[in-house]
Protein backbone atom coordinates (compact mmCIF):
# COMPACT_ATOMS: atom_id res chain seq x y z
CA UNK A 1 0.00 0.00 0.00
CA UNK A 2 1.31 3.44 -0.89
CA UNK A 3 1.86 6.11 1.71
CA UNK A 4 -0.43 9.12 1.34
CA UNK A 5 0.63 11.52 -1.41
CA UNK A 6 2.72 14.23 0.12
CA UNK A 7 2.51 17.76 -1.13
CA UNK A 8 5.58 19.73 -0.16
CA UNK A 9 9.24 20.29 -0.75
CA UNK A 10 11.83 17.60 -0.03
CA UNK A 11 13.28 17.90 3.51
CA UNK A 12 16.55 19.54 2.49
CA UNK A 13 18.30 22.89 2.69
CA UNK A 14 18.32 24.31 -0.86
CA UNK A 15 21.26 26.61 -0.06
CA UNK A 16 23.56 23.67 0.78
CA UNK A 17 23.40 21.99 -2.65
CA UNK A 18 26.79 20.61 -3.68
CA UNK A 19 25.84 19.73 -7.26
CA UNK A 20 22.93 20.11 -9.61
CA UNK A 21 22.15 19.26 -13.20
CA UNK A 22 19.09 19.85 -15.38
CA UNK A 23 17.93 18.20 -18.58
CA UNK A 24 15.07 19.36 -20.82
CA UNK A 25 13.17 16.45 -22.32
CA UNK A 26 11.03 16.35 -25.47
CA UNK A 27 7.38 15.30 -25.27
CA UNK A 28 8.10 11.82 -26.68
CA UNK A 29 8.47 8.49 -24.93
CA UNK A 30 12.02 8.18 -26.28
CA UNK A 31 12.82 10.91 -23.73
CA UNK A 32 12.88 8.24 -21.00
CA UNK A 33 16.03 6.73 -22.55
CA UNK A 34 17.61 10.19 -22.71
CA UNK A 35 16.71 10.81 -19.06
CA UNK A 36 18.43 7.56 -18.07
CA UNK A 37 21.58 8.50 -20.06
CA UNK A 38 21.60 11.95 -18.44
CA UNK A 39 21.18 10.36 -15.00
CA UNK A 40 24.05 7.91 -15.62
CA UNK A 41 26.47 10.60 -16.77
CA UNK A 42 25.51 12.93 -13.91
CA UNK A 43 25.82 10.26 -11.20
CA UNK A 44 29.12 9.07 -12.68
CA UNK A 45 30.44 12.64 -12.54
CA UNK A 46 29.41 12.85 -8.88
CA UNK A 47 30.99 9.47 -8.02
CA UNK A 48 27.59 7.89 -7.34
CA UNK A 49 27.67 5.06 -9.90
CA UNK A 50 26.57 2.60 -7.20
CA UNK A 51 23.19 4.40 -6.91
CA UNK A 52 22.42 4.37 -10.64
CA UNK A 53 20.05 1.38 -10.75
CA UNK A 54 17.64 2.66 -8.10
CA UNK A 55 17.81 6.30 -9.18
CA UNK A 56 17.41 5.46 -12.88
CA UNK A 57 14.36 3.31 -12.16
CA UNK A 58 12.72 6.17 -10.25
CA UNK A 59 13.71 8.74 -12.91
CA UNK A 60 12.23 6.48 -15.60
CA UNK A 61 8.94 6.19 -13.72
CA UNK A 62 8.68 9.92 -12.98
CA UNK A 63 9.45 10.90 -16.58
CA UNK A 64 7.05 8.28 -17.95
CA UNK A 65 4.30 9.55 -15.65
CA UNK A 66 4.94 13.13 -16.75
CA UNK A 67 4.73 12.14 -20.41
CA UNK A 68 1.71 9.87 -19.98
CA UNK A 69 -0.44 11.89 -17.59
CA UNK A 70 0.71 15.50 -17.64
CA UNK A 71 1.03 16.44 -21.28
CA UNK A 72 -2.14 17.44 -23.07
CA UNK A 73 -2.52 15.32 -26.20
CA UNK A 74 -4.54 17.83 -28.19
CA UNK A 75 -2.56 21.06 -27.74
CA UNK A 76 0.76 22.12 -29.17
CA UNK A 77 3.50 22.58 -26.57
CA UNK A 78 4.55 26.11 -25.68
CA UNK A 79 8.01 26.61 -27.27
CA UNK A 80 8.96 29.03 -24.46
CA UNK A 81 8.20 26.42 -21.79
CA UNK A 82 9.79 22.98 -22.28
CA UNK A 83 7.22 20.28 -21.47
CA UNK A 84 9.29 18.14 -19.09
CA UNK A 85 12.48 18.87 -17.17
CA UNK A 86 14.57 16.52 -15.07
CA UNK A 87 16.55 18.03 -12.20
CA UNK A 88 19.17 16.12 -10.21
CA UNK A 89 20.48 17.75 -7.03
CA UNK A 90 23.13 16.45 -4.68
CA UNK A 91 23.90 17.29 -1.09
CA UNK A 92 26.56 15.62 1.05
CA UNK A 93 24.14 12.99 2.33
CA UNK A 94 21.16 13.18 -0.05
CA UNK A 95 20.25 13.08 -3.72
CA UNK A 96 16.98 14.42 -5.11
CA UNK A 97 15.60 13.75 -8.56
CA UNK A 98 12.72 16.00 -9.56
CA UNK A 99 10.61 16.02 -12.71
CA UNK A 100 8.75 19.15 -13.69
CA UNK A 101 5.74 18.96 -16.00
CA UNK A 102 3.01 21.38 -17.14
CA UNK A 103 0.07 19.71 -15.37
CA UNK A 104 -1.30 21.18 -12.17
CA UNK A 105 -2.99 17.88 -11.30
CA UNK A 106 -1.76 16.01 -8.24
CA UNK A 107 -0.08 12.66 -8.91
CA UNK A 108 -2.56 9.86 -8.28
CA UNK A 109 -1.41 6.52 -6.94
CA UNK A 110 -3.68 3.70 -7.97
CA UNK A 111 -3.82 0.00 -7.28
CA UNK A 112 -2.92 -1.90 -10.45
CA UNK A 113 -4.57 -5.24 -11.10
CA UNK A 114 -2.40 -8.37 -11.09
CA UNK A 115 -2.40 -8.60 -14.89
CA UNK A 116 -2.11 -4.85 -15.55
CA UNK A 117 0.85 -3.81 -17.69
CA UNK A 118 1.02 -0.33 -16.14
CA UNK A 119 -0.12 1.52 -13.07
CA UNK A 120 2.71 0.64 -10.68
CA UNK A 121 4.98 3.64 -11.27
CA UNK A 122 4.36 5.50 -8.03
CA UNK A 123 4.55 2.23 -6.10
CA UNK A 124 8.05 1.74 -7.56
CA UNK A 125 8.99 5.34 -6.69
CA UNK A 126 7.79 4.72 -3.12
CA UNK A 127 9.68 1.41 -2.93
CA UNK A 128 13.06 2.50 -4.33
CA UNK A 129 13.40 6.03 -2.88
CA UNK A 130 13.60 7.06 0.76
CA UNK A 131 10.78 9.60 0.38
CA UNK A 132 8.90 11.36 -2.37
CA UNK A 133 6.28 14.03 -2.91
CA UNK A 134 5.23 16.87 -5.16
CA UNK A 135 4.64 20.62 -5.14
CA UNK A 136 3.29 23.23 -7.55
CA UNK A 137 6.03 24.48 -9.85
CA UNK A 138 7.09 28.03 -9.04
CA UNK A 139 7.02 30.62 -11.79
CA UNK A 140 10.48 32.08 -12.17
CA UNK A 141 11.19 35.68 -13.06
CA UNK A 142 13.99 36.95 -15.32
CA UNK A 143 16.70 36.59 -12.67
CA UNK A 144 15.57 33.13 -11.57
CA UNK A 145 13.63 34.42 -8.58
CA UNK A 146 10.11 33.22 -7.88
CA UNK A 147 7.26 35.53 -8.75
CA UNK A 148 3.79 35.80 -7.25
CA UNK A 149 2.24 34.49 -10.46
CA UNK A 150 -0.01 31.43 -10.48
CA UNK A 151 2.11 28.24 -10.56
CA UNK A 152 2.47 26.50 -13.90
CA UNK A 153 2.61 22.79 -13.54
CA UNK A 154 4.14 20.73 -10.78
CA UNK A 155 7.34 19.09 -9.64
CA UNK A 156 7.33 15.45 -8.49
CA UNK A 157 10.46 14.60 -6.51
CA UNK A 158 12.14 11.59 -4.95
CA UNK A 159 14.85 11.69 -2.29
CA UNK A 160 17.64 9.15 -1.83
CA UNK A 161 19.86 9.05 1.26
CA UNK A 162 23.54 8.65 0.46
CA UNK A 163 26.14 6.87 2.55
CA UNK A 164 27.82 8.93 5.25
CA UNK A 165 31.06 10.51 4.15
CA UNK A 166 30.02 11.07 0.52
Amino acid sequence: MLAPLRQGLPPIDPSAVSGSATCTLPARYEAVRGARRFTRSTLTGWGLDDRFDDVALVVSELVTNALRHALPGDTAPDPQEPPVRLHLMRWSSRLVCAVRDPSQESPVASEAGESAESGRGLFLVESFSDSWGWHPSPVLGPEGTTTGATPRGKVVWALFRLHDGM
